[in-house]
């Protein structure tokens, strides 16, 4: 106790950053007892309140566990507590800290949204031009939420914003909102809705592209050189603010010795802008125009499979642009920007979503921007009360819901819908970076079998899980089509005496003058050639039997 109050008070030189732990004589098996002083660096600390000198106090991981740390003012007992958090959500991260009524929510869906909070493209930096990241992500129209928890001012997030304040009604429409999908208004879309785009960068590096000592490579132009036709400027590059489509040419270099110019063309499928242009140096600064950084801008705007979420865990895809003029509309003609399907709800347990719709709704009723921190509302201080009194003053429905017309038949629809103001984030999974098609293409070399990966144009694996599921629908034809024909069918020469794969080879061709033109295959072990038959077999079967043979192991086939 008496090095404690010297810690918090700065007192006989003992520093405030000291971890006190009194591991306790407990007379059961525990840890060694005895009382152990910490103060070496990098150990993890974190602030709380010291009840009975009324100060903070830092404590560390080992001193922590033997402590009593009360939450709440009514859990602390004389005598006992000895210390309080000095926030209830104190215990949250930063990201955790960012989502609205985290405490209405069921944990995993907290946790689902730490881990999209980090996927959202939103508004990560104020310095795009001086940036040469790999790839960033951008909304075009952020937003600052109408309903935050205190610790997002806390961390100025405003300056960063991750979203877009939509109008949400919970309504299972069309049927294109069944499993997390949800429908997007045609209309929001066209005004920009969740508009973004992504950043690219691309160093190239001349002095990569020749053997060492050789610095005859500069980027420029040869003057009417016809490849380049007015697309490059005068310096090899293409111009900032420039559209480039595949097969566009994308920048050019000279060798000063042969006076020869080479262009290369821009080889991706997507159309983008020319952002910056980076002249770069080396790492000596030595560097004489070999080395630039292009920034490309590839817009993208929300499609059909594009990723969204809430600040709820509750994320879903794009599945439809439903028109304006067919969605449901309510009694003030307004018309949602978001339809989410009901279902989301009961087993998910996000209550917090729904609290934030009608403190967003009221929020923008009242012109204000609502406190959603943690721990704040309780069993006895509702925030159903608080936010349906405040939707009740500005003359809505308490319970946060609308009458709505159906936007087909203009008819009133049954039931009250609910409607409000949710944050919803864009996320950067887009359909566009994720589909892959394949007709034919690149073959493996060893196995001749299509190679996979979406970059190289590779084909889906078909597995062995695969290969059962056509099993149990009894689908032989369809399944000898997937792992056969589509995959390696080859046509090998077999002698039917011997059973051998390997033996028959291709008779030597006859001189120049001989009428003979058509060459047999001879079986090397028979001596024969009447005896070769041709089969279908997978090219990797060859392959395994040559690898066999050099093993010293003989495969023989029964042809019937």
């Amino acid at each position: 106790d008496s090095l404690r109050h010297f810690k918090v008070l700065r007192e006989k030189r003992i520093p405030p950053w000291m971890e006190v732990v009194l591991i306790p004589m407990t007379g059961k098996p525990s840890l060694y007892p005895g009382l152990f002083l910490f103060t070496t660096p990098c150990r993890l600390v974190r602030p709380v309140q010291n009840l009975a000198l009324g100060k903070e106090e830092l404590i560390g991981t080992m001193e922590q566990i033997f402590m009593n740390v009360a939450i709440f003012e009514d859990e602390v007992f004389a005598g006992v507590t000895t210390h309080q958090e000095l926030f209830p959500h104190s215990l949250l991260s930063v990201i955790a800290n960012f989502i609205p009524f985290s405490d209405h929510n069921q944990s995993p869906r907290n946790m689902y949204q730490c881990q999209m909070g980090k996927q959202t493209m939103g508004f990560p930096l104020l310095t795009y031009q001086d940036r040469s990241d790999n790839k960033l992500y951008r909304l075009q129209t952020p937003q600052s939420p109408l309903v935050r928890p205190s610790m997002y001012d806390y961390y100025d997030m405003d300056n960063y914003p991750i979203g877009t304040n939509a109008i949400v009604a919970v309504i299972s429409y069309t049927g294109y909102d069944m499993e997390d999908a949800m429908i997007v208004n045609k209309a929001s879309w066209e005004r920009g809705f969740a508009h973004g785009s992504v950043y690219k960068s691309e160093f190239i590096d001349l002095s990569e592209k020749i053997k060492q000592g050789d610095s005859s490579l500069v980027f420029g132009i040869k003057p009417g050189d016809p490849r380049v036709l007015q697309k490059l400027d005068d310096d090899g590059l293409p111009f900032i603010g420039a559209k480039l489509q595949y097969g566009d040419p994308y920048y050019s270099y000279l060798n000063l010795n042969t006076g020869e110019s080479f262009v290369m063309y821009y080889k991706s499928k997507e159309n983008c802008v020319v952002d910056n242009i980076k002249v770069c140096s080396n790492d000596t600064g030595s560097g004489k125009f070999k080395c630039v950084c292009i920034t490309m801008r590839v817009p993208r705007n929300p499609t059909i499979g594009d990723k969204f979420a809430s600040r709820h865990g509750q994320k879903g895809i794009l599945s439809r642009l439903w028109p304006a003029e067919d969605m449901p509309f309510t009694e003030s003609g307004m018309v949602p920007d978001i339809l989410f399907n009901p279902h989301g709800f009961p087993s998910r347990m996000t209550i917090g979503m729904l609290i934030e719709s009608m403190a967003g709704k009221s929020a923008a009723l009242h012109g204000l921007c609502h406190d959603a921190t943690p721990f704040i509302f309780s069993e006895e201080n509702s925030a159903l009360e608080y936010f349906g009194e405040m939707l009740k003053a500005a003359g809505y429905n308490f319970y946060g819901t609308e009458r709505l017309y159906s936007g087909i038949s203009g008819l009133e629809l049954e039931a009250d819908i609910f409607i409000g103001v949710v944050y919803y984030q864009r996320l950067r999974h887009m359909v566009s970076d994720k589909f892959q098609v394949r007709t034919t293409g690149a073959r493996d070399r060893v196995t001749n079998q299509p190679i996979g990966g979406r970059n190289v144009q590779g084909g889906i694996r078909f597995g062995e899980m695969e290969r059962d599921a056509l099993l149990a629908h009894g689908t032989s034809f369809l399944l000898h089509d997937r792992l056969f024909n589509c995959s390696d069918r080859s046509v090998a020469h077999v002698c039917v005496k011997c059973g051998s794969l390997l033996s028959p080879l291709l008779e030597k061709p006859p001189p120049s003058w001989s009428a003979m033109r058509n060459r047999k295959y001879n079986c090397t072990l028979c001596s024969r050639s009447d005896t070769i038959d041709t089969v279908s077999v997978p090219y990797v079967f060859r392959y395994f039997v040559a690898e066999l043979a050099a093993m010293n192991i003989k495969v023989k086939l029964d042809v019937v």
